[in-house]
């Protein structure tokens, strides 16, 4: 399946009383939350924020700050550019309201506890004030403080710390003595025991250090859980490292409750796995595709793995070749030499040399004579007894001769290249002026070309010369 194949993810955003709308370029996912990069159709850049799949904030951004969440997602996140099989599945939903912003934390805390509400206030320090949000995160601290919640202020002044490593009050705090035993708790690492008091915690310490192996398969273990899809794409951030035949055959069941089967080998394509070294369905879809004709996606599907597919795809990549159109062969002309290594040889057809020929005719309204046999020495060397190819080489010999521009104008003309036929015979022409076939043959040109009055503007030049040669 080819990135082409995958339609735009759109979304719109309703901005005060104005709608945009546009395409998502990237997301990124940082632990629970995600961020979400939209070009409107005015190429301006809105920037979304999510918390566990809900919405939370948003606005038009000229740039995105050094050091500011968005950054950082897009920088140590897991991002996923479009086009991707599993973008539109990342967004919730195909249109978004901004929300009032004097409003936005007091609705927060209606969904949210008041840890998440301070959490999700770290992620938006690309628009508020960063001074604004320590203030809201410090209000969050001192009720949760006055209301005897030691261990839940402790973790939100946590989160402070690591939003504002430099805020003196907030280490002062993190360190005083009344709090010794909360930070002992937190020291060792005892994830499970950490899990049942502070699971957003062992969530954004595990996704920081997902590098390293057991913060990673803690991690795996809460997403696939809790959020299947996070846990594919983490899955997916280390596949071509990771893969092994049980892991594949996990992760496909996730994906396919989320994308086709198709969607899935472009994915698995894009970390660089052979779909069809690991998926035993990825033969079989091949071949459901192309008793339905489509061939043409069916190629598209196996381009990138042409170089590393089993002998067993050799059938497969034999009725490819013989009921692509020419169009689309020269479209992809690249990916179908490798292809074309993969066949046999067999005889030539008619079918065959019609085929090629339509690729000839295509490839020379685009290029020149010399490209174009370059780009058909590949077909060459499958095909050494192709007419077609046979005549596009001897044109290649014929540009250098100025004494045989008559049959080089021929050829150009059985291939139709009509003007560049005419240029041929008018270069005979001139030579020979008392030489009525290259006149003839240029009337005949612009005929091809559906230009009349020109054809008989020649015709009437040819039938002069006849005449004075037959008085002559």
């Amino acid at each position: 399946m080819d990135k082409e194949m995958i339609m735009p993810t759109e979304l719109s955003i309703k901005d005060k009383k104005k709608v945009e709308k546009g395409n998502v370029m990237r997301v990124a996912i940082f632990a629970r939350s995600k961020v979400i990069e939209v070009l409107t159709q005015d190429d301006e850049r809105f920037y979304l924020i999510y918390y566990k799949h809900s919405f939370i904030y948003g606005a038009k951004l000229d740039q995105v700050e050094e050091g500011a969440f968005i950054n950082k997602a897009f920088q140590e996140g897991i991002v996923i550019e479009s086009p991707h099989p599993l973008l539109t599945v990342l967004i919730p939903e195909v249109s978004v309201s901004i929300p009032n912003r004097n409003k936005l934390f007091s609705q927060l805390q209606l969904h949210f506890s008041l840890q998440e509400v301070a959490h999700i206030a770290t992620t938006l320090d690309s628009f508020f004030e960063k001074d604004q949000l320590i203030a809201m995160i410090d209000k969050i601290y001192f009720h949760l403080r006055r209301s005897g919640k030691f261990m839940k202020s402790f973790q939100v002044l946590q989160l402070l710390c690591d939003f504002s490593p430099s805020l003196k009050s907030a280490k002062e705090r993190l360190d005083s003595h009344e709090f010794t035993s909360y930070r002992n708790f937190y020291h060792p690492l005892d994830y499970p025991s950490i899990m049942q008091k502070d699971p957003l915690f062992v969530e954004l310490h595990c996704f920081k250090n997902r590098s390293l192996s057991n913060e990673r398969m803690v991690l795996e273990n809460i997403l696939c859980k809790q959020d299947g899809l996070t846990a594919l794409l983490l899955w997916l951030e280390n596949a071509n490292r990771l893969q092994n035949a049980q892991s594949v055959a996990k992760y496909t069941e996730i994906a396919l409750g989320f994308i086709t089967m198709e969607e899935w080998m472009l994915a698995l394509g894009q970390v660089n796995i052979n779909p069809f070294r690991v998926l035993p369905e990825s033969k079989l879809m091949l071949e459901k595709m192309l008793r339905k004709g489509n061939y043409h996606q069916a190629a598209s599907c196996l381009f990138k793995f042409i170089h590393d597919l089993p002998s067993s795809y050799n059938a497969i990549l034999e009725t490819i070749w013989e009921n692509c159109d020419a169009t689309f062969v020269l479209k992809h002309l690249d990916e179908f030499a490798p292809l074309l290594e993969h066949l046999s040889h067999p005889e030539n057809t008619k079918q065959l040399e019609d085929k090629i020929f339509k690729l000839a005719v295509n490839m020379l309204n685009e290029h020149d004579l010399p490209s174009v046999h370059t780009k058909l020495l590949a077909i060459e060397r499958l095909y050494p007894q192709s007419e077609v190819i046979r005549k596009i080489n001897k044109m290649v010999e014929l540009v250098e001769d100025p004494d045989r521009m008559m049959d080089l104008g021929d050829y150009y003309a059985e291939f139709k290249q009509y003007d560049k036929a005419i240029d041929c015979f008018f270069w005979e022409m001139e030579l020979q002026p008392q030489n009525p076939s290259p006149v003839r043959k240029i009337s005949k040109m612009y005929q091809n070309k559906g230009l009349p009055k020109e054809a008989a503007a020649y015709q009437k030049i040819y039938n002069q010369i006849e005449n004075n040669q037959e008085t002559g």
